[in-house]
């Protein structure tokens, strides 16, 4: 064979010009491809920016404002779903509020959109059709009371949590679902924070299988819906601390330094405000008590009266802090307020509040002037506020400068009158003398006290329990409020009988819960609410198992009785009404020999009236006044 014919000779003339040859082409290729590649570039560029600026008008400017901020991007990508279904589980409208504005955003996309209560949703029937759909599913869930869902999302949970163990189930049942889930919840709860989107993570992965799951963070054509509701989340954000910026700047022109938020955000303002509060400064509230309004008309006064002595027309009722660390079933306000563990947010000064207190009080009482009823030696009385209820809303003992707050009232000679909510054993300890001093104690046993009150402590019980051996310590008057709440509270009595023992009161009011209306944040109805011969049976049922105590006082038009101990039953007669102007003396001897002259409560008794008596033909109404029957009459939940 010619080896010359298995061997290329490259240094051949014709071999090397091919090769040239070869070279010069393939250059040129390139050159033709790159210049084509370049002119598609640019035109997609233009096709591009004149297809943005054709469609920005059809694009409803609250998403154009989304997309110039970044935070979604809708034209670089492909909507590859039929339809958003927006599930909600809410309790107080939250959850649904934000539903509906997660909705109103994605129908920017161009997307049909379904808003869906879960409360009127069947699992069992319809969610597996969410398999085959192309539909996405978000759920936007609230976590409530000691991290369980909202009542409306309550079965649906529990279906899920027994569908994820069902075998009739089995694991790939909802596998190929989309679906995102909101949570929402308050920081204050920490243990339980937000965590109602846990159950509908790990039992909708466990039901579909983890590697066939689509959750929303992974599908890509839709994870513009969640940017949407972060972005609705960050507008509502944005509102509530706008008037908190507002201040900081304010703050930095004056040289101050306010690093802390204020407690009232506008939302909470315009709540309180349409329940008729007059609101002080960052933190602070008073309100017109519907029994200050009764007595200027002559028409009786509250409970206090009949117990205590109290007048009224001209009892101040306020709060040095809306914020409460307990959320309570029968709470008259609805709980618009704020909840904390702590106090962490900025604080105004005493003197500011009770100024503002107080004329705010008595702006409020002007308005009665010359009003058809209105007696005109009350109004003039009522000018002059000479007792303060410190039991509007929240939990005034929260307020660092409590004492401070006390001294100025007592300074101006009104009376003091504290509730708390027995959840800062240390405070009640801490705290100077009041003319009477509060404790609710709302059940006798942990599990029905967490139930009620629904506290944010995690040891709320032992809390609980030192507050109350806090208050036997106390010189001054105690009582223990104790708030019936029909089928909750009311067969506890061997219970209640060993916590008196323990917290050793004065006096123990026991008044029937007041229906304060129908109410998203309370499951209360009327049937919750014992009829007056129900308290009367229950208060005769305690005072037999607690030693030294007797009923004294009844007040029927509250539902109120008063429990007294007998040391303040003198020569066979009650002395349970207060010597307010001895009381003053009292108290300021106290601070002039810096806590040196204690006094007790037996130094400023006075003489209870015949017609306060429990079994007085009176039942509690000042024969002074005239009782007026309303037909017709609308509940007024106000007052305390």
């Amino acid at each position: 064979m010619d080896p010359s014919l298995d061997t290329w000779d490259f240094s051949s003339p014709l071999i090397s010009l091919w090769i040239n040859r070869f070279y010069i082409y393939l250059g040129f290729a390139f050159g033709i491809s790159l210049w084509i590649c370049f002119q598609i570039v640019i035109r997609k560029q233009l096709f591009i920016f004149k297809d943005k600026n054709s469609k920005e008008k059809s694009v409803p400017k609250a998403t154009r404002d989304l997309m110039t901020n970044g935070y979604i991007s809708l034209q670089k990508k492909d909507i590859l779903v039929s339809g958003v279904k927006i599930f909600y589980g809410s309790q107080t409208g939250t959850a649904k509020g934000f539903a509906a504005s997660l909705a109103e955003a994605v129908t920017s996309l161009g997307l049909p959109v379904a808003v869906i209560n879960l409360q009127e949703y069947d699992p069992d029937d319809h969610l597996v059709e969410e398999v085959t759909s192309k539909n996405v599913c978000a759920f936007v869930v609230a976590t409530y009371t000691d991290g369980r869902p909202t009542e409306s999302a309550e079965w649906f949970c529990k279906w899920l949590e027994e569908a994820s163990s069902d075998f009739r189930f089995g694991k790939t049942y909802l596998k190929g679902m989309r679906y995102a889930v909101f949570g929402l919840g308050n920081s204050a709860y920490a243990n339980h924070f937000n965590k109602e989107e846990e159950p509908f993570e790990s039992t909708s992965e466990e039901e579909s299988g983890t590697e066939d799951h689509q959750n929303l963070n992974s599908v890509v054509d839709v994870e513009d819906l969640g940017k949407i509701m972060n972005c609705v989340k960050k507008e509502k954000r944005e509102k509530e601390h706008q008037e908190e910026k507002s201040t900081l700047v304010r703050n930095a022109v004056k040289g101050e330094a306010s690093e802390r938020r204020a407690m009232i955000t506008p939302a909470l303002r315009e709540a309180l405000t349409k329940q008729g509060y007059q609101l002080i400064g960052s933190h602070s509230g008073v309100k017109l008590c519907r029994w200050t309004k009764s007595m200027l008309r002559g028409r009786g006064g509250c409970y206090k009266h009949t117990f205590y002595g109290i007048e009224s027309h001209r009892c101040m009722e306020t709060t040095p802090s809306l914020a409460c660390a307990n959320k309570c079933v029968f709470c008259w306000r609805h709980h618009t307020n704020p909840v904390g563990t702590e106090w962490r947010w900025k604080m105004d000064q005493p003197e500011m509040i009770l100024k503002e207190a107080i004329e705010n009080h008595q702006s409020m009482i002007k308005q009665f002037k010359g009003v058809p009823g209105v007696r005109e030696d009350r109004f003039e009385e009522g000018m002059m506020v000479k007792h303060c209820a410190l039991s509007l809303v929240g939990e005034p003992i929260m307020y660092p400068e409590i004492n401070r707050f006390l001294k100025l009232l007592h300074e101006c000679k009104i009376s003091s009158f504290l509730v708390t909510n027995a959840q800062f054993p240390v405070e009640i300890r801490n705290l100077k003398p009041v003319t009477q001093l509060y404790v609710s104690v709302d059940a006798s046993t942990k599990d029905s006290l967490k139930k009620i009150d629904r506290p944010l402590f995690k040891d709320f019980w032992q809390r609980f329990l030192n507050s109350l051996k806090a208050l036997a310590a106390k010189q001054q008057r105690t009582v223990y409020r104790l708030t019936l709440v029909k089928a909750w509270n009311v067969d506890e009595l061997q219970a209640y009988a060993e916590l008196v023992t323990l917290g050793n009161p004065d006096f123990i009011e026991v008044k029937g819960v007041t229906y304060c209306g129908e109410s998203s944040a309370s499951s209360l109805t009327m049937a919750n609410v014992p009829w007056h011969e129900e308290v009367v049976h229950f208060v005769r049922e305690l005072v037999a198992l607690i030693p030294n105590y007797e009923i004294a006082c009844e007040h029927e038009h509250s539902n109120c009785l008063l429990i007294a101990h007998t040391r303040f039953k003198i020569d066979g007669e009650w002395w349970t009404w207060i010597d307010y102007n001895r009381f003053q003396e009292l108290v300021q001897e106290y601070e002039d020999s810096g806590g040196l002259a204690n006094f007790s409560a037996k130094d400023y008794v006075a003489k209870t009236p015949l017609w306060a008596l429990f079994g007085a033909s009176e039942r509690g109404f000042d024969p002074k006044d005239t009782r007026y029957q309303r037909k017709n009459k609308s509940k007024d939940i106000s007052g305390c």
